[in-house]
């Protein structure tokens, strides 16, 4: 079976403790294909989400940007998400990450390519080494915040691709619902049955001897996430600016829930830092919204 790689490079804002993710069908350390253009002609892919073409990765914490290999399917992966193509033109780049910052950024949109990696009883790889990864999925989850688009997405690519069967699970390793046919997310509850709660995975194992406060943190996070999923008023979307602010404001509320020490072992960075998710190369101005909830 074919492999997947995950990658990382620093994201465009200066100082920001925040990675950019992508990922590839083939390993950039060996096969350094210099421009998008020869990857396609290789007959390799590459999955933009939502950045621009990247050679190869680096990341402070690795020379290489590497965050992981995992066997998977390169046909669901392109099925969910179209590989070899800019998400800011070609739609289905996306895959229900439709609008960036609204749904997800980066880090959910590389997981939804690498929810190909779940097959048999491996758990699917994700981002998650990325340096920011954590408050993401605070804000947006594993797989961003249109579940029920995601939940078709998965069912329909699982039936379309040959072998739907070898593929009942997710991030987290937790079993589909249904029968050993169910193709991705098509058990009792879809998506949400089989994505493991990587934020509350962090959480629990810093708050394990303090359930009081692990609760109201996961109470907090489910408030913020309601409010990001909220649309917002008008017919465009916010620019980056206006996103960046408002997770900063849900960041800022989990860190005086929290506290600096618990907040810097939990999220990865130090109480007050600014971080910035949302790529402002990616989303420059409010755009038009052509999803709803």
């Amino acid at each position: 079976m074919p492999t997947l790689f995950a990658w990382a490079t620093p994201a465009a804002v200066p100082g920001a403790p925040v990675d950019h993710t992508w990922v590839t069908s083939y390993d950039n350390r060996v096969h350094a294909y210099p421009t998008a253009g020869a990857v396609a002609a290789a007959k390799q892919d590459c999955w933009f989400c939502w950045g621009a073409f990247h050679a190869s990765g680096r990341t402070p914490a690795s020379p290489t940007g590497s965050l992981g290999q995992q066997k998977g399917s390169p046909s669901l992966a392109r099925c969910l998400v179209t590989s070899n193509a800019d998400c800011g033109t070609i739609p289905a780049a996306r895959g229900t990450i439709f609008v960036y910052g609204v749904d997800g950024v980066c880090h959910q949109l590389a997981n939804q390519v690498l929810y190909a990696t779940g097959t048999g009883s491996a758990a699917a790889l994700t981002v998650r080494m990325a340096r920011g990864y954590v408050a993401s999925a605070f804000l947006y989850g594993t797989y961003g915040l249109q579940p029920s688009a995601w939940t078709a997405r998965t069912a329909h690519c699982g039936s379309r691709v040959g072998g739907a069967s070898q593929y009942p699970y997710a991030a987290g390793g937790a079993s589909l619902q249904g029968t050993d046919d169910s193709p991705p997310g098509a058990g009792q509850g879809g998506a949400a049955m089989t994505t493991a709660d990587e934020f509350e995975a962090v959480a629990r194992s810093v708050l394990r001897d303090e359930p009081d406060l692990l609760g109201r943190l996961l109470s907090l996070r489910g408030e913020s996430q309601q409010f990001v999923a909220q649309r917002w008023p008008g017919r465009t979307s916010p620019g980056a600016a206006a996103l960046n602010a408002r997770n900063q404001q849900l960041l800022d509320e989990a860190a005086q829930l929290l506290g600096a020490e618990k907040f810097e072992r939990i999220f990865g960075f130090p109480m007050g830092e600014v971080i910035h998710l949302v790529d402002p190369a990616m989303a420059p101005s409010p755009i038009r919204r052509e999803h709803s909830r």
